[in-house]
């Protein structure tokens, strides 16, 4: 995909890297330097170090712009919007990649790229406590950043309103004050709706009241000056993933999932957590470790199948911790699928299994979902679903398309075409979307729950060789 990206940009940019023959142009000495510099936010919505790296939503589209350039990619950090501002201008970086939403304030100094994301400016408040319905209604703390464009929405509401009044706060960003609203030290706050959904995994008592204002778009930012040669290698940058599709699975790699993610769960997990995996966490990373796999999705499968009952047993008669058929433990060698020991052992080697069995041309993290929707509905099914796919005109190697074919499985227009029949195929999109969130708040937590057996964490990280982000 990077070399496709790289041969294609390089292809746009030919007629006007020709056209900027005079030395010293900024695209030239992004070139030169073989660096392009991004100023950004320490956030999930943007860039954060995850434990397989750099990940963030910004930063992955940073990175391929980059790789269509033929440079490095070099991240500086500033604590909120304003600080990123204020770095662009004073030329720490190039381009801003930190979520900034298109305003006419902003657009006065900044040039901004063609939108990639559409985001609504939210009103947060803690389960509890009363819900505002509208501006008139939010008496009590209100803080929010300074210098972002939810200011710039509450001085407009404030002629409408002149009671309204809030904190304006330049240390933190959304998701702290996200936080101080869940700590009950705040009773508002505002933040993008991206940032909201991403949050309230972790902090599931964070209500949405209402929606402050139309949807914004959210765009990179330029400095507004006489050279607009990078920035017009960003604009072609963007129209090309537009096209080919791959800002669209970039989005939905960060937030598909979150659309079947169980808020009403999230509490229930996040105690588990704590009560629960501590007994299994030595085990999973050991059987992770040998078999190539992240221990965290192996424990978020296993939440996903049990909630880390060793005893679960379901209507359909699968047992254990990690669920395994009847069938499938005989394969495996797996005689009481109720020992904790025998289902995680061989569910770690039944998931290599379905891995290595998924075409090696599907790049991870896609291959992955594959793998774990066929853990749920078997590999059978998720091969009549990838032809269904190709059939209506998707792309059978990617999850996007085809997690929106398997529900078809269970219509009999469709399931008849297939050679394994009818399936329940809403289950594994399902499935495989609460196990990606699963995973990130477990990812988020690790801190908060490693034990002694980081020997066994230590060895997963030294011995895998893939590199998926989520």
């Amino acid at each position: 995909m990077r070399n496709r990206f790289r041969l294609a940009l390089g292809l746009m940019l030919l007629p006007l890297l020709s056209a900027c023959n005079q030395a010293g142009t900024q695209l030239e000495r992004v070139l030169e330097r073989g660096e392009l510099r991004i100023i950004t936010r320490n956030a999930a919505t943007t860039y954060y170090e995850g434990p397989e790296g750099p990940r963030g939503m910004e930063y992955e589209l940073a990175r391929g712009f980059a790789d269509a350039l033929g440079v490095r990619l070099s991240v500086v950090t500033a604590t909120n919007a304003t600080g990123v501002l204020h770095g662009l201008q004073r030329g720490k970086a190039d381009l801003a990649a930190a979520g900034l939403s298109i305003t006419d304030a902003r657009q006065a100094n900044l040039r901004f790229t063609p939108p990639y994301q559409t985001v609504t400016q939210q009103v947060v408040y803690r389960a509890g406590a009363p819900r505002p319905k509208n501006a008139s209604e939010l008496t009590g703390r209100l803080e929010v950043v300074s210098d972002s464009s939810h200011v710039d929405r509450l001085r407009l509401l404030q002629a409408q309103h002149p009671e309204l009044s809030w904190a304006e706060n330049g240390n933190v960003d959304s998701e702290e004050l996200l936080t101080l609203v869940w700590e009950k030290v705040l009773d508002y706050t505002i933040a993008d709706s991206n940032e909201v959904v991403l949050t309230r995994r972790f902090y599931p008592e964070l209500k949405v009241a209402f929606e402050l204002a139309e949807p914004k778009s959210l765009a990179w930012a330029f400095r507004r000056d006489h050279d607009d040669s990078l920035y017009q290698a960003a604009v072609a940058y963007f129209e090309e993933i537009r096209a080919d599709g791959t800002l669209d699975q970039l989005l939905e790699r960060h937030y598909g999932h979150l659309e079947e993610f169980d808020f009403v769960g999230a509490r229930l997990f996040q105690a588990h957590v704590q009560q629960r995996l501590p007994a299994y966490l030595p085990l999973f990373q050991k059987v992770a470790a040998s078999n190539a796999l992240d221990w965290r999705l192996l424990a978020a499968m296993g939440y996903q199948e049990s909630h880390w009952n060793p005893h679960a047993v379901s209507p359909t008669g699968v047992r254990g911790l990690m669920q395994l058929t009847r069938v499938t433990a005989r394969d495996l060698g797996i005689a009481e699928r109720t020992d904790p020991v025998q289902s995680i052992e061989g569910a770690g080697r039944y998931l290599r299994g379905l891995i290595d069995r998924v075409p090696e041309r599907i790049p991870y993290p896609d291959r992955l979902w594959f793998a774990v929707a066929a853990y749920n509905v078997g590999y059978g099914h998720l091969e009549d679903a990838r032809i269904l796919t190709e059939m209506r005109g998707g792309n059978p190697d990617r999850w996007m398309d085809v997690k929106n074919s398997l529900p078809l499985l269970s219509k009999q227009a469709w399931y008849k075409k297939t050679r394994y029949g009818y399936a329940r195929g809403h289950e594994p999109v399902k499935y495989v979307e609460n196990i990606r969130s699963y995973y990130e708040v477990l990812a988020w937590t690790t801190g908060q729950i490693r034990t002694a057996s980081n020997d066994a964490d230590a060895s997963w990280r030294s011995s895998v060789a893939l590199a998926w982000p989520l």
